[in-house]
C-alpha cells in the first residue's frame, strides 16, 4: 500500500465504486446447532456455583464422616458396651493380628488364650467377692484389662483378686506341657515357658501388677521394692512397655502409699489384715513364685545359634 496513490489524496479519496454502508451492523451470535442459546439469568436465580478447590474436595468427605460419627457414635458405643462378648472377641482378634507379625499365627493364638485364662482368674474371683466385673479387653503388647468398681472390701480381698490371675494363669501354662508330650510340637513347650514367665512378671510387687495387689495385704512398703526392681529392669533392658509400667506404677504406688500413711479410719479398716490371712497370702505368693521358676526351668528351650 505504500505505492498506492490513493493513500496520498486529501481526505482519503477513493475512486468510484460500490458504496460502503455508513455504519456496520453489530455482529449477531448464531449458536452452533449442538449448542443451546444463552439464557439470561433472572434476578432471583442464584449464580453459578464456584468450582471447589482441592482443599475443599479433600475436606468434604471428612466433614461428612465426622457428622456420621457424631450422629451414630453414641449408639455404636452403647451397643459395644452392652455386647461384652463382641468387645472381648474383637479385641482378641486385634491382639492376635498384632502378635502374628512377631511370633507367627499359631503362637499368637496360644499366647492370647493364655492371657484370657489369666484375666478370667481375676474375673472369677471378683464375682466371688460379690463385685461385678467386665469381660477382658485386650490391648496389643500391653496384655489385657478388666473393669470393676473396686477390688474388694479390704486388702485381703484385693490380694485374693490379684493372686487369682497368676493361679489360673499358671494352670493354663502348665496345661501346655501334656500337649507338648502328646504331640511333640515345640510350640506348646514355648507357650508353657511364655505363660510361666508372664505370670512371674506379674508378681513383681508393684501396682497395678498382681504382685502389687498381694502386697496390699502383706506390706505396702514393698511397693517401693517393686519400683526399684522396675527401675533396674528399665536401666538394664530399656523397653517402652517397661518404662510405661514404671511410670504408671510409680504414680499409683505413691498415691496409694500416701493414702495408706494418712491413716484415716477408712484406710486403717481397709489395710487391717489378720495374721492368719497375712500368712496365707505370703504362702500363696512365695509358692507361686517357686512353681513358676521351676516351670520356666523345665520348659526352657535352648537354641543353638552356631549354624545361623
Amino acid at each position: 500500500m505504500e505505492n498506492d496513490p490513493r493513500a496520498t489524496l486529501p481526505g482519503g479519496w477513493l475512486p468510484p465504486g460500490p458504496a460502503a454502508p455508513a455504519t456496520a451492523p453489530p455482529p449477531t451470535y448464531a449458536p452452533a446447532p449442538h449448542e443451546p442459546a444463552p439464557r439470561e439469568r433472572a434476578p432471583h436465580e442464584p449464580g453459578p456455583k464456584p468450582e471447589r478447590t482441592g482443599l475443599k474436595r479433600f475436606l468434604g468427605p471428612l466433614v461428612f464422616l465426622a457428622a456420621l460419627v457424631l450422629k451414630f457414635g453414641k449408639v455404636a458405643l452403647l451397643f459395644i458396651g452392652k455386647a461384652k462378648f463382641l468387645t472381648t472377641s474383637l479385641s482378641m482378634l486385634v491382639s492376635i493380628a498384632a502378635y502374628t507379625f512377631i511370633f507367627g499365627f499359631w503362637f499368637a493364638v496360644g499366647f492370647v488364650v493364655l492371657l484370657l485364662i489369666h484375666e478370667m482368674g481375676h474375673v472369677i474371683q471378683l464375682r466371688r467377692e460379690g463385685i461385678e466385673a467386665s469381660a477382658p479387653l485386650f490391648v496389643p503388647f500391653l496384655g489385657a484389662v478388666i473393669g470393676a468398681k473396686s477390688l474388694g472390701e479390704d486388702a485381703t480381698a484385693e490380694a485374693r483378686v490379684g493372686l487369682a490371675g497368676p493361679v489360673l494363669g499358671t494352670l493354663g501354662a502348665a496345661a501346655c506341657i501334656p500337649l507338648y508330650t502328646l504331640t511333640g510340637e515345640e510350640i506348646f513347650k514355648a507357650l508353657a515357658f511364655t505363660g510361666f514367665f508372664l505370670n512371674l512378671f506379674n508378681l513383681i510387687p508393684l501396682t497395678p501388677l498382681d504382685g502389687g495387689r498381694a502386697m496390699a495385704a502383706l506390706s505396702p512398703w514393698m511397693w517401693f521394692a517393686g519400683l526399684l526392681a522396675f527401675a533396674l529392669l528399665a536401666f538394664t533392658m530399656p523397653n517402652p512397655i517397661i518404662f510405661l509400667i514404671l511410670i504408671l506404677g510409680g504414680f499409683d504406688s505413691f498415691r496409694r502409699f500416701k493414702a495408706y500413711r494418712a491413716g484415716g479410719e477408712e484406710s486403717r479398716r481397709y489395710y487391717k489384715v489378720s495374721p492368719r490371712n497375712r500368712a496365707i497370702v505370703l504362702a500363696a505368693y512365695l509358692g507361686l513364685i517357686a512353681l513358676l521358676v521351676v516351670g520356666m526351668d523345665l520348659t526352657f528351650i535352648e537354641r543353638d545359634f552356631s549354624d545361623v
